[in-house]
Parts: structure tokens; C-alpha cells; sequence
């Protein structure tokens, strides 16, 4: 029975892993999409006029972007280094002794002995651990504005996919952007994103190389019973 009962719980457990596998994602997601053409201020007819609102461009703009559309490069430098350590010590003893009770000056006895109770315990704890963890990621992105808020504050977002040989490559990059932030060449560092989302990882043989297997998980997981 024990041993049916075991064997159910480590079958749920590989289950429920095997079910969590992300899938991988593809190119041309939406959210990441340029602005579709008919979000864009739309042309009005010529009318033999030489100036139109719609298309017109400021000779003393310096070129950075400031409306929805633009392009803006982000110059990714981002670097996180984080160090952790714990160390738990606990012991725990107990020590009970119940001395032979005495009715009327005479030791209680049962079947000839003594009653008398003792108990002892003892227990212990230690556990040790450390973690150092260090990321640094550069190159650089262009991504569009999606949306500029009244404050002035511009929405960018985008994606690049590399197919390579083994696989893609692919680099998806959101946040919030200051127009006086932006460089005279309309580039921007990724430190200067507000509600940052950057996200670089890859998809095919090479990827999943380096991914550990659902059933590896598992024996490392909190589901591992043992």
C-alpha cells in the first residue's frame, strides 16, 4: 500500500512538471509588433498647398524620436552581481525522569517492580548555504514608440530574432523612456528604462541543450519526497 501510495505521488509530480514546460516562443509576437499604419495621423488630400500638417518636418528637429512610430535604439548594458549566505544551527535536548511514587511509605510496584518513568530526547539541526550570481548582457536593440502618455513619457517596445544555424537568438526589450534622456543620436541606455522588461534567450538545439530535463527537475524539486 505504502509503496502504491509512493509511486503515485512521484506519477502526479512528473505529471505536473511535464505539464509546466514552457513552450517556445515564436517571431511576430503582437505585443513586441511595430504600430500598424492605420494608428498614424492620416495623410489629408493635396490640395496645391506646399505645407501639410500631416507629413510636415521641423527643419531645427535634432532627429530624436517624439511621436508614435519613431524608431529609438536602446544600447543594452545592463551587469547584476548578487552574493547570498545563510548558515542555521539548532539543538534541541530533553531530559524527563518520573520517580517511583510511594503509597503510605511503600514503593509502588507491579508484578514485583518498581514503576518508575524516564525520557530522554535529543535534537539537532544544521544547515548551510551560499549563492553568487553574476549577469551582464550588451548590444544594442531598435524598437518603436508604441505610445507617448500626457506627461511626455514615450512607451517603446520591439524584438530581434537571429536565426542562426542551431536555432534562434532573440532579444525582446519594453519600458518607459524620457525624451530629454535620449542621446543626439536618438539612441538610449537600457539603465535609463523606466518599468524595464528585457528578456534575451534563444530557441533550438543549442537551447535546449542547457535546459534540464522536466524529470530532472523533479528530483530537485519541493514535490521530491525523499
Amino acid at each position: 500500500m505504502k509503496r502504491l501510495l509512493k509511486l503515485s505521488i512521484i506519477t502526479a509530480g512528473v505529471l505536473l512538471l511535464a505539464g509546466c514546460v514552457n513552450k517556445a516562443p515564436k517571431p511576430d509576437n503582437p505585443y513586441y509588433a511595430p504600430v500598424q499604419m492605420p494608428s498614424f495621423e492620416t495623410p489629408k488630400p493635396i490640395n496645391g498647398a506646399i505645407y501639410h500638417a500631416s507629413s510636415s518636418r521641423d527643419i531645427y528637429s535634432d532627429g530624436r524620436a517624439h511621436r508614435v512610430g519613431d524608431i529609438i535604439t536602446i544600447n543594452l548594458s545592463e551587469s547584476t552581481q548578487s552574493s547570498k549566505q545563510s548558515k542555521t544551527s539548532i539543538d534541541k535536548s530533553s531530559d524527563l525522569n518520573l520517580p517511583v511514587p510511594n503509597i503510605m511509605g511503600q514503593p509502588l510496584t507491579l508484578g514485583g517492580r518498581e514503576l518508575s518513568a524516564g525520557f530522554s530526547s535529543k535534537n539537532g539541526f544544521e544547515g548551510d548555504s551560499s549563492s553568487n550570481m553574476r549577469n551582464q548582457l550588451s548590444g544594442n536593440i531598435t524598437v518603436t514608440v508604441q505610445e507617448i502618455y500626457p506627461n511626455g513619457v514615450m512607451l517603446v517596445r520591439g524584438e530581434k530574432w537571429l536565426t542562426l544555424n542551431q536555432g534562434d537568438e532573440y532579444i525582446r526589450v519594453s519600458g518607459l523612456v524620457r525624451p530629454q534622456d535620449i542621446n543626439a543620436d536618438n539612441s538610449l541606455d537600457s539603465t535609463r528604462l523606466a518599468d524595464a522588461r528585457i528578456t534575451y534567450s534563444g530557441t533550438g538545439a543549442t537551447a535546449d541543450a542547457n535546459v534540464m530535463g522536466w524529470l530532472g527537475r523533479f528530483f530537485i524539486s519541493a514535490l521530491m519526497p525523499f
